[in-house]
C-alpha cells in the first residue's frame, strides 16, 4: 500500500473511527484501525465487535492495499505531524512508513486478514430523519438510559415506530424520557439501540437538515452520516411497557419557567454531596413553588412564583434526576403534572406533546424542613 493524503482530513477521520476501537482485546487487531486504499480513497474502520465506525477520505493511491495500525499510536502520530501532506507506505513485512515534511515514523502493522469482518445488514427496514431532528431526539432521551446491566435492554433507547409516529424512550428505573415526532414512514417496527452507540452517533451528527439514512436489520442497525457509517448491534430483551408506566391523570398542574426551577434546585443542591445525600423537597401551593433541602451541614430554602392549578402537593426528588429532566426540555416553559406525593412527576411541553419526562419521587421524612 502506498498513499498520500491531507493531514487534517486524516486526523479528523482517525479521531472519529478511533472511538469504536476496543481499548483492550484478546484480538490485537481490534485495538487497531483498519486502513484500506483503493481507487482514489482510503477507508478507515474502527470496530469492537459491538460498534463499528467507518469512513473514507480522498487520497492519491499509488499502490492499493490494506493494513491494521495500533489506534492509539497511529492517532498520536498523525495528530502531531506538521500541517502538510502525509505519505503512508507499507512493505511486504507490514512495516508502515509514515512521512510528513521532515517527520518520519516506521511502525509495525498487523495484516488486514486478522481484522474481523463487519456484520452486514440485509433485508433492512429503512428510516430517514434530518440530522438536526435525530440529534435533538437522541439528546433529549439519552440522559435517562440505564448505566448498569441489571436489565441490559434498558442500557439502550427504544425506537418505537407506529402509524407514522416515532417515539424514542429511555428508562433507568428512576426516570423515563420520551421524545415523539411524526415521520414519513408507514412501516411499524421497534428496536433498542445501545446508549453507547447513540452517544457516538450524536457526536457525528451535524446541526443541519441533512438527511440521515438508517437501515434496521434483525440484529444490527446502520446510520449513514455524511461520509461516516456507524454499525451497531441491537439490544435484545423485553423493554418496559412505557405506555403503562405513564400516569393517565393528574390532580395538580403547574406551568413553570424552566430556568427559574433549575436555578432554584441548583441553589438548594449546594448542600448535597456524594457523601451527604438528601432529597430536594418541593411544595407546589398558593401560586408558588417552595424548594428546600436539609443535610447535616445545613438547610437551604428557595421559592419562585408559578400558577398552581388543582391540589397542593409536597413531594421530594433526587436533585440530579430532577435537574437532568429540566435541563433536557429545551423549552423556556414547561407544565409539571402531579398526582400526589408518591406518583411520578410528569414534565411536558407548555404546548404540544413532543417530549414527556417522568421523575420518580423520593419518600420524605416528616421531620425534614
Amino acid at each position: 500500500m502506498k498513499i498520500t493524503c491531507d493531514k487534517q482530513e486524516l486526523v479528523a477521520a482517525v479521531t472519529n473511527v478511533q472511538r469504536a476501537v476496543s481499548s483492550k482485546s484478546s484480538l490485537p487487531a481490534l485495538e487497531g484501525i483498519l486502513l484500506k486504499a483503493s481507487g482514489d480513497t482510503v477507508g478507515l474502520c474502527g470496530y469492537d465487535l459491538e460498534l463499528g465506525i467507518t469512513t473514507s477520505i480522498s487520497a492519491t493511491v499509488e499502490a492499493e492495499g490494506d493494513i491494521v495500525l495500533s489506534a492509539k499510536l497511529f492517532s498520536d502520530i498523525v495528530r502531531r505531524l506538521p500541517d502538510s501532506t502525509v505519505r503512508i507506505e507499507v512493505d511486504e513485512k507490514f512495516i508502515t512508513n509514515i512521512t510528513c515534511g521532515v517527520s518520519e515514523f516506521a511502525i509495525v502493522g498487523i495484516p488486514a486478514s486478522e481484522y474481523p469482518e463487519l456484520p452486514s445488514v440485509s433485508g433492512a427496514s429503512p428510516l430517514e430523519l434530518t440530522s438536526a431532528l435525530l440529534k435533538s431526539m437522541i439528546r433529549q432521551t439519552l440522559f435517562a438510559v440505564a448505566d448498569n446491566d441489571s436489565k441490559p435492554v434498558h442500557t439502550g433507547t427504544l425506537f418505537d415506530l407506529s402509524e407514522g409516529v416515532l417515539r424514542l424512550v429511555s428508562v433507568d428505573g428512576y426516570r423515563l424520557a420520551m421524545r415523539t415526532e411524526r415521520v414519513a414512514c408507514t412501516d411499524d417496527f421497534s428496536f433498542v439501540v445501545p446508549g453507547k452507540t447513540l452517544s457516538e452517533v450524536m457526536k457525528l451528527l451535524p446541526e443541519d437538515e441533512e438527511n440521515i439514512h438508517i437501515s434496521v436489520g434483525r440484529r444490527h442497525i446502520v446510520f449513514e452520516i455524511g461520509r461516516y457509517s456507524v454499525i451497531s448491534r441491537l439490544l435484545e430483551g423485553e423493554f418496559l411497557n412505557y405506555k403503562a408506566a405513564i400516569p393517565p391523570a393528574h390532580n395538580t398542574e403547574v406551568t413553570v419557567q424552566t430556568r427559574s426551577f433549575i436555578d432554584s434546585v441548583e441553589r438548594v443542591s449546594l448542600l448535597i454531596t456524594d457523601r451527604l445525600k438528601s432529597p430536594v423537597r418541593c411544595i407546589f401551593a398558593d401560586g408558588e413553588v417552595k424548594v428546600s433541602c436539609a443535610t447535616s451541614i445545613g438547610k437551604a430554602n428557595d421559592v419562585f412564583t408559578a400558577p398552581v392549578q388543582g391540589e397542593n402537593v409536597e413531594i421530594g426528588f433526587n436533585n440530579r434526576y430532577l435537574l437532568d429532566a429540566l435541563r433536557n426540555t429545551d423549552s423556556d416553559e414547561v407544565r409539571v403534572q402531579l398526582k400526589g406525593a408518591l406518583s411520578p412527576m410528569k414534565i411536558v411541553p407548555r404546548d404540544g406533546d413532543s417530549f414527556l419526562f417522568l421523575v420518580l419521587p423520593v419518600r420524605l421524612k416528616s421531620n425534614e424542613n
